[in-house]
């Protein structure tokens, strides 16, 4: 007999209702159908599912031979409350009439936290005879009710939300719509925040420090149905045993806030975790030319066009400038990888443009991806590279195909493989000792895949031997290369698992419009409030020109005007990336700069100069510092022009023209490891502002009074004094002005 009315421990029926609760939150399953019906907020009394009247299935896995199977196929379900202190549920389905697994049976728990609104999930698979799990989709959080002002975060690399995710998982033409983001990879964290204008909103995690592959959906039914679901995927060695238990459990709960608020919340377990314990910049690991680069460059091609204008830009910044570096590999790009070597301008020639540049503290990152190899190219065939590449469940290659140019195919080469990562870490230490690079940009390397050939010798599918074979490789390239002190190793994206072996993470979401163009998202720092201060960002496709061309694609292609500048309309855009990346703690960068762009677009160039000077004088704050709840702006906003172009989309005319509408001030604020506070503020306007900036002074671990000093280039001063719980700071800014405004105890 189950007790009635009780609050904690056992569970609360109400005819066929089953509840459980803690002091936060309420959880009711239908007891006679299983179904989940109510994950309720209490402090709100808002049921963030739809009722009974909007149920569905609880999970849904995939069986080899078997298709796919629901909570609702079962002929048995039953569903009691955990015994103990802990409120919790335990479901069970039996009865599924297959014939290979008479006796399969699922189980799921979920267990509330006492004094947090914050429960766990997990699930287990029983007696389902050796067949294989492709898929498993728990827990199924579906037709979320719709509250006001829903926004939701994804940790998408860098970061990005969007006000309206009931429209895009709506689709357009009433076709419901789904999209995928996996980890690890795309998706950085292991969370989504579902936040709302006042109310709770729904945040959604994982809490697997092994980093397991999976994947986190959102997708569309009816005309305003939202749902949510995390997709795991069991190694399917490990299915021999007759009973398969997710080793992690799923997070979920309510909170109150934006996206921050969630990423605090998951930054308090994932700081915890043995990658950020064992992250490079954290271990006093990385690079000291790294960490002091004050500016980058992002150039291509040989070296008169990269390095040149880096000892150029050095000369005028003041401060030391490294060059980021496509394009001077001996291979066409995203055509002819892995054959990198020797460089396209000739060995000897190469290698003394470089010792130039070095000789004047310019340093070199150079491209090199560290999963394509072209299918069209000599070695793929001599070397019987396919042997060695990433599989499909049926046992074929996927091309790849990213030059819209030679149309060429690439594939991706299996992590899990001692063959790719031999091949990968002897051209790295040849670039390194040979020709004396500092340093591999290891692109694609914020991502993983799934591989189903078993001759590889690792688990299929599902997993952790992908993050496990770039640890062997990360470790192989700096043993090779210890002689000269270990290169630089950077990275594609951000990802938590790869921070114990990437020193820096390129972080290109600052510039997203000009890549993704208005697609309903807007970035986020959301990797950022989490991890800053683990490891070095950098990265802008911020750019005054047209896209380059390589030499090496087919001539008929090729613009007339190479690297063309763009019409002066697009400076704001260019002012907006800039700010995002520095008021968000990145080290600046600059694409396809030109000597000549110091005098035909000084302006611009003086704005950047600004930025990368003060960012290199608050290192503290904007390279080692960890980010604090963002302060509110009130700013005017404008619309102004913005582009979309890319390495290929900028070709043949192909600009793509948009208007959208940005507030004219960016800031974040910021704590230092000696508990400084300070606040990065960037204006893009032509006119003179003065923005208010509010902190919550508890939030923000502030004094209730204090002084603020303005940082910039000139130095630092007092000009002011605050206190109270909410600190207002209202900060005179000049024409495209930039500054950091510093909070200290009186």
């Amino acid at each position: 007999m189950i007790a009635l009315g009780v609050l904690l421990g056992a569970g609360r029926v109400a005819g066929e209702i089953l509840s459980v609760a803690n002091p936060h939150l309420q959880l009711a399953v239908d007891r006679a159908s299983g179904q989940w019906i109510e994950f309720r907020d209490r402090a709100t009394a808002h049921n963030l599912l739809g009722g009974s009247a909007a149920t569905g299935p609880l999970w849904e896995l995939e069986l080899a031979g078997a298709g796919p199977l629901t909570s609702t196929n079962a002929r048995s379900v039953t569903v009691t409350p955990l015994r103990g202190k802990t409120p919790g549920l335990r479901w069970q389905w039996s009865g599924f009439g297959l014939a290979q697994s008479p006796e399969l049976c699922v189980e799921a728990t979920v267990t509330l936290e006492r004094h947090q609104p914050v429960s766990h999930w997990r699930l287990a698979v029983h007696h389902h005879g050796g067949q294989a799990i492709s898929v498993i989709r728990f827990p199924r959080v579906l037709h979320i009710a719709e509250q006001a002002g829903e926004r939701l975060a994804v940790p998408a690399w860098l970061g990005e939300e969007t006000d309206q995710p009931r429209a895009l998982a709506r689709g357009g033409g009433g076709k419901p719509q789904r999209r995928e983001w996996p980890y690890p990879g795309y998706l950085s964290l292991q969370c989504f925040a579902l936040s709302v204008t006042n109310g709770a909103g729904l945040y959604l995690a994982c809490d697997d420090p092994a980093g397991q592959r999976k994947a986190f959906a959102l997708f569309g039914g009816g005309d305003t149905g939202l749902n949510l679901e995390i997709l795991h995927y069991p190694e399917r060695d490990s299915l021999a045993r007759d009973t398969y238990t997710m080793p992690y459990t799923v997070v979920l709960g309510t909170f109150r806030g934006g996206w921050f608020d969630a990423a605090a919340r998951y930054r308090a377990w994932a700081t915890n975790q043995a990658w950020a314990r064992a992250s490079r910049l954290r271990q006093g690991q990385t690079p000291a030319w790294v960490t002091n680069t004050a500016l980058w460059v992002w150039n291509r091609g040989p070296s008169p066009g990269v390095l040149t204008p880096a000892v150029a830009l050095q000369q005028k910044l003041g401060l030391p400038v490294s060059v980021f570096w496509h394009w001077w590999h001996g291979c066409a790009y995203d055509h002819g990888f892995p054959e990198y070597l020797p460089p396209r301008e000739g060995t000897a020639a190469f290698q003394a443009a470089l010792q130039r540049a070095q000789a004047q503290d310019v340093h070199a990152l150079v491209y090199m991806n560290q999963r394509l190899w072209g299918m069209t190219t000599a070695s793929w065939t001599n070397q019987n590279a396919a042997r060695f590449a990433v599989k499909n469940p049926a046992g074929d290659i996927r091309p790849e195909v990213y030059n819209t140019f030679t149309k060429a195919p690439c594939a991706s080469m299996c992590m899990g493989t001692a063959f790719w990562r031999d091949t990968y870490a002897g051209l790295a230490a040849e670039a390194f000792l040979g020709l004396g690079v500092d340093g591999i940009y290891m692109d694609q390397a914020c991502s993983s895949l799934a591989c189903f050939d078993p001759i590889h010798g690792h688990p299929l599918g599902g997993g952790t031997y992908w993050m496990e074979g770039f640890q062997k490789l990360a470790a192989d390239i700096r043993q090779r290369c210890a002689t000269r002190g270990g290169p630089a190793l950077a990275g594609e994206g951000c990802g938590e698992n790869w921070l114990p072996h990437l020193d820096l993470m390129l972080a290109l979401q600052v510039s997203r419009e000009r890549y993704a163009g208005p697609d309903g998202w807007t970035p986020i720092p959301f990797f950022t409030a989490v991890y800053h201060g683990y490891n070095v960002y950098y990265g802008n496709y911020s750019s005054l020109t047209m896209p380059p061309y390589d030499e090496l694609w087919p001539a008929e292609f090729a613009p007339r005007e190479p690297l063309q500048l763009l019409d002066r309309k697009f400076s704001r855009q260019f002012y907006l990336e800039q700010a995002r990346a520095f008021v968000w703690g990145q080290q600046p960068t600059l694409a396809n700069f030109q000597s000549a762009q110091l005098q035909t677009r000084a302006e611009e160039l003086d704005y950047l100069l600004r930025l990368a000077r003060l960012h290199a004088g608050a290192r503290p704050y904007l390279l080692h510092g960890t980010m604090l709840p963002p302060p509110k702006v009130t700013a005017p906003s404008a619309e102004q022009d913005m582009s979309r172009l890319s390495i290929y989309a900028g070709q043949r005319g192909g600009l793509t023209e948009f208007r959208k509408t940005v507030p004219q001030v960016a800031a974040a604020a910021w704590r230092a490891a000696d508990g400084g506070v300070a606040v990065a503020v960037a204006s893009l306007s032509d006119q003179p502002l003065t923005p208010t900036l509010e902190l919550e002074a508890a939030a923000c671990g502030l004094p209730r009074r204090g002084r603020v000093y303005r940082l910039d280039p000139d130095g630092r001063r007092l000009i002011g004094t605050f206190q109270g719980k909410t600190v207002r700071l209202q900060p005179a800014l000049g024409p495209r002005d930039a500054c950091l405004l510093e909070l200290k105890r009186h």
